[in-house]
């Protein structure tokens, strides 16, 4: 039996911060009632690097330029669902999809023209990973969901209290990819039941309308195991390296680069010790101008020096969270 081919796709996480949110390009192909992300196939004969084809195809859907980028994973279960790559050959059937994922940033959330393109806020994905006004009331819809799912197995329900912090476990802002794959495993995530070929779990219409809400939005193929991957590694890095001002523009204030901090990690974050913080690290510079369009008092610009990266090694922010 003559195997099926094997296409390589590229996959773009591209991520920026807009009127203090972290959102995410998103795209619709066409048929698809959920969204993705910005998905192209790879030519190895046309095609010099998955980079340069990445930010080719990005450009192409989107009409703008990509700014910072770095490989994420390779995804590559058989069975993946991606309907833009998907080919036939009329003997071997499908081909198997191997994605190549991308994380991108980028400092400004450009408005693209391209059709069926939009910048969408990662909360409607994630909406239980939004810590930054306190306990997010999404988790008190999944929690009863996951307690039955892992009734009488011990293990399940320890993975289950560490990851979404039940019965005050400490809460992790970094394990977004976990707590989605459990998700997945327990058969909650919405993309878990049109995988399986299974109907959602039966439950009354208004608790299923409620814990459909706190789940967050399906997305096409695997692409929120994807998303989910990109912001677990964003919120990582935040800590070891200065990936952050990547989303700021060239001046900013304090305030903004809390927003943004605050935005992508999910938590809230303590003012004066962030900013004692900034200071120990040398990382910013005061232009000696203000920016009078702040609604209040007028704040001091500052700018990232970005000289130092070819100086020394420079870590990443550090992250005080405002209930230490």
């Amino acid at each position: 039996m003559e195997s099926a081919p094997v296409v390589i796709g590229l996959s773009a996480v591209v991520i920026a911060v807009k009127g203090g949110e972290a959102v995410v390009l998103t795209v619709r192909p066409p048929g698809q009632g959920a969204p993705g992300l910005p998905f192209g196939p790879f030519d190895p004969d046309g095609d010099r690097t998955f980079e340069l084809a990445l930010r080719a195809f990005v450009t192409a859907q989107t009409r703008f330029d990509l700014g910072y980028v770095e490989q994420l994973y390779t995804f590559g279960d058989k069975g993946r669902y991606a309907p833009v790559a998907v080919v036939d050959d009329g003997r071997a059937g499908a081909a198997r999809v191997i994605s190549v994922g991308y994380l991108a940033l980028t400092p400004k959330a450009v408005d693209t023209t391209a059709p069926d393109t939009a910048w969408a806020d990662w909360t409607r994905f994630f909406p239980y990973e939004d810590w930054r006004e306190g306990r997010p009331a999404a988790l008190d819809a999944i929690a009863p969901a996951l307690e039955r799912w892992a009734m009488g197995r011990p293990e399940a329900a320890a993975r289950a209290r560490l990851l979404f912090a039940l019965d005050e476990a400490p809460w992790n802002e970094e394990r977004v990819l976990e707590r989605y794959e459990l998700l997945y495993e327990a058969g909650l995530a919405p993309e878990a039941a049109r995988d399986r070929g299974e109907a959602p779990p039966a439950l009354p219409e208004t608790q299923h309308e409620i814990l459909a809400a706190a789940l967050g939005e399906p997305m096409i193929s695997d692409h929120r195991r994807i998303l989910a991957t990109a912001l677990s590694r964003l919120r990582g890095k935040l800590k070891y390296r200065p990936v952050v001002f990547e989303l700021m523009p060239d001046a900013f204030t304090l305030s903004a680069l809390q927003r943004a901090a605050e935005a992508v990690a999910g938590v809230p974050l303590h003012k004066q010790n962030f900013r004692r913080a900034l200071e120990r690290a040398g990382l910013v510079e005061g232009l000696g101008r203000v920016d009078a369009e702040t609604g209040g008092r007028p704040a001091e610009l500052f700018r990232f020096r970005r000289e130092m990266l070819s100086a020394r090694p420079v870590g990443g922010l550090s992250l005080p969270l405002l209930r230490d």
